[in-house]
């Protein structure tokens, strides 16, 4: 298939966009067991700093935080928040207890004490607080919770809400929703695993370590594991270990290109790093397929669209009729990315027949999902008028604001150079350099060369406004003067993440 750019805009630069470092992958494992005011727990402290140690063994930069009062981790939070913007992939892993709240999901320090629900938000750090906190790494975002071990507050706070429900002994419930934590449903990239299930409760384990952890500990390190097959095996391990008493269960949806925690295995093909799906998922080794095949039959679309991306290899096992057959069994199960990469083979007639009224269904199903590809083509599609898309400015601007907004690096580069120019109404200076700057931490190359050699591309207000994000966020002290010299160029480095 032809690699479709979607390019609106491109800037000349001067010769090939330099080979960047690759960037980090981050992870902050925290572990909570001493506490104060509720039931301690023997095994997270040991199973954090044994997660810790393995994660920092197959090339984390790892952050363990230990028995933190609220306060101090709350300052954790922010700063590995910020660390992780340029990081590929961000993890966090707690253990502790954990409860949930008329169905929000609390993880709790180990200075808490409430007396209502009220007080349990104000004290407790939420999982949505966790997953704004890896939200902006680059490629991948993955929490993990061994935190529903039981209710530490037996359900018996004080009510602070008229929604709460009194048991039969007239005290109140937390939240009403019963045992473990609740169900979890992270935008896509983002990957949240439960040690058990939602409305279930995990072991603590007897042998120091958690089911979970354990499971963690042995499977993380294996080299050539892809990363859904992993947390499929910490899965068979734990039931195993627990008597089927414990299903571990993982909430959200992977991008489409498969991602080794630990690295290829030896002898296997290197991983391309631009997104190829074919190439990508062609490199697993065919003694993983099965594993594919059986979470495909589950109805795990992820595993679909590998399968069909490995059909499509012509190097490999070339069964382009069972490519589009998987696409589309993803596809109609309403996979964003599935209903993008079949609009892309119902556009170009590459394996079918082209047909652009199926294609135009299959984007637009793609762009509702806020699917950033299908976003940055279908405003694309507006502009040009093409695919039976009417020219409409504004509806492609919508697109590619939405797109943008998603962090696509084509669709910031774009509309950062389109609000530059003035063509995106309501728009100016200060917009563009939101955009430019927000590429720059997302790891947008071309924006980084052309602020660096071709600055001159961009209006002075813009450059200016550009320095200010910079002064900032502590990359640049100098003047407010649009001029790219070496402070400047030394800030938006590092704002990309590149140590100096």
């Amino acid at each position: 298939m032809k690699i479709l750019k979607r390019l609106l805009v491109v800037l000349l630069l001067v010769g090939p966009l330099p080979a960047f470092a690759a960037t980090e992958r981050v992870a902050l494992v925290i572990g909570m067991g001493d506490y104060e005011s509720v039931a301690a727990l023997d095994n997270p402290v040991r199973d954090a700093r044994a997660v810790a140690e393995t994660l920092e063994g197959i090339g984390f930069k790892v952050t363990e935080v230990i028995d933190s009062p609220l306060q101090p981790l709350l300052k954790v939070l922010d700063d590995f928040a910020f660390r992780a913007e340029t990081a590929d992939l961000a993890l966090v892993y707690f253990a502790g207890h954990g409860v949930q709240v008329q169905g929000e999901n609390f993880l709790l320090p180990v200075d808490v004490a409430p007396k209502s629900n009220d007080d349990l938000r104000r004290q407790a750090v939420s999982l949505d607080t966790l997953l704004k906190v890896v939200d902006r790494a680059r490629k991948m975002r993955i929490v993990i919770l061994d935190a529903c071990r039981n209710n530490p507050l037996g359900g018996g706070i004080a009510a602070a809400s008229e929604t709460e429900t009194a048991d039969a002994s007239g005290a109140r419930s937390v939240g009403g929703a019963g045992e473990g934590l609740a169900a979890s449903a992270p935008d896509r990239g983002t990957l949240v695993a439960y040690a058990a299930k939602d409305g279930s409760v995990a072991l603590d384990g007897n042998n120091g370590n958690s089911p979970f952890a354990q499971a963690l500990i042995e499977t993380l390190p294996q080299p050539g594991l892809e990363i859904s097959l992993m947390f499929r095996q910490v899965r068979d391990k734990v039931l195993r270990a627990t008597g089927n008493r414990q299903e571990p269960y993982s909430y959200g949806s992977l991008s489409g290109v498969p991602f080794y925690l630990a690295g290829p295995a030896e002898g296997q093909i290197s991983l391309p790093t631009g997104g190829d799906l074919i190439s990508a998922w062609s490199a697993l080794p065919a003694d993983r397929e099965p594993e594919l095949v059986a979470l495909a039959e589950t109805g795990d679309t992820r595993s679909m669209v590998a399968l069909a991306a490995r059909r499509m290899n012509p190097g490999g096992d070339f069964r382009p009729a069972d490519a589009v057959s998987w696409y589309r069994r993803a596809a109609d199960a309403g996979d964003p990315q599935a209903q993008f990469e079949l609009a892309r083979i119902y556009e170009e007639g590459v394996l079918v027949q082209a047909d652009p009224d199926k294609a135009h269904e299959l984007y637009l199903a793609s762009a509702d999902q806020e699917f950033a590809d299908a976003l940055n083509d279908v405003g694309y599609f507006y502009f040009h008028g093409m695919l039976g898309f009417e020219p409409d400015q504004t509806k492609a601007m919508e697109y590619f604001e939405r797109a943008a907004d998603q962090r696509h690096p084509r669709a910031q580069h774009n509309f950062a150079v389109l609000i530059d120019r003035g063509q995106v109404p309501g728009k100016g200076p200060q917009d563009a350099a939101d955009y430019l700057y927000a590429a720059l931490r997302a790891g947008v190359t071309e924006v980084l060369v052309t602020l660096q050699e071709k600055p001159e591309l961009f209006t002075l207000a813009t450059r200016q406004e550009l320095q200010r994000r910079l002064q900032e966020r502590n990359f640049y002290s100098g003047a407010i003067d649009g001029d790219f010299g070496p402070g400047t160029a030394r800030g938006l480095r590092q704002a990309y993440g590149l140590e100096e």
